[in-house]
């Protein structure tokens, strides 16, 4: 990977966005769903928090790409768990860069989305894809943003998830501030994973305070990424630093667990920071609104 440094990004001003790279790039729509394809478990989610759409903003359905599913049956069972999950619509967001530069391109990312939406429709499976990326930090990300190379997530491309390394720790900043400037907000992912920000509460409030939102995942906040992550995403919640939460779904053996979290936290937390963090706020991700850290009752 690259070394990120802020002088790559202080002197790559934006150009005019481009619109030959995005063009490629199908993103759905934003027509209301048809209620009545719903499974109950989704028809249960919208009704019972009254949402339009119940949004997983980070997960990894598409096969054959990435540490996720391998194969299209595998993907598609994954897509039946988040339907039993009450998710009616997931960012499918395969890793971009780091390890996969150059392999998950944009345009391999499309047309695996593009077969598994036409796979859903014929299992009967009813939930909305939309593309994205858990894109890795990298001192190019302004100029591959640009030129369509790495992708913002969701309907309208306002939103980039952005994952730092697990063993080493680079500054966002300057790319939250590079994507700032093309109006795309930066979404840190699942910081309460990485070691070197365990209570490191000042470095993420300037985070937010520098335009990023926080999301971490509903596994975290149930224990099963250990006891540290757990601490550290209840700290997170509890702090007030959170925007979203996601399931970074990843196959049978890492499967949603949106239904879970929400519980959770609507028992520690309040229904209404359960409400903002795992239902309205993804659903401003979908709209292409900015999200902001929602506070505990």
């Amino acid at each position: 990977m690259a070394a990120m440094c802020a002088t790559a990004f202080e002197h790559d001003r934006p150009p005019e966005r481009s619109t030959h790279a995005e063009a490629k790039i199908s993103r759905g729509t934003m027509n209301p769903l048809d209620l009545t394809a719903l499974s109950p478990a989704q028809t249960a989610r919208l009704e019972a928090w009254r949402v339009e759409r119940a949004v997983d903003v980070h997960c990894h359905c598409l096969y054959g790409l990435d540490d996720g599913p391998r194969t299209l049956d595998e993907s598609l069972r994954l897509c039946e768990a988040l339907v039993a999950d009450g998710v009616t619509t997931v960012f499918a967001t395969p890793h971009q860069l780091g390890r996969f530069d150059g392999v998950n391109t944009s345009a391999r990312v499309q047309q695996t989305l593009t077969r598994l939406r036409q796979e859903l429709v014929a299992a009967g499976i009813p939930l909305e894809l939309c593309p994205g990326a858990d894109v890795r930090i990298d001192e190019r990300l302004p100029r591959l943003v640009d030129q369509g190379d790495v992708l913002a997530a969701g309907p309208l491309g306002k939103h980039l998830l952005l994952e730092l390394p697990h063993g080493l720790f680079v500054d966002p900043m300057p790319a939250i501030a590079a994507l700032g400037e093309r109006g795309i907000q930066v979404v840190m992912t699942h910081p309460e994973r990485h070691r070197y920000l365990a209570g490191a509460m000042g470095r993420l409030r300037a985070w937010v305070a520098a335009g990023a939102a926080i999301q971490i995942t509903a596994g975290s906040l149930l224990g099963e990424f250990g006891r540290n992550a757990q601490h550290e995403a209840w700290r997170l919640a509890e702090e007030g630093l959170v925007g979203l939460v996601a399931s970074d779904a990843h196959d049978a053996w890492r499967p949603p667990r949106m239904s879970a979290a929400i519980a959770m936290l609507a028992d520690e937390l309040g229904r209404d920071f359960a409400r903002q963090t795992c239902l309205v706020n993804p659903l401003k991700a979908y709209r292409g609104e900015l999200l902001e850290p929602c506070q505990p009752n």
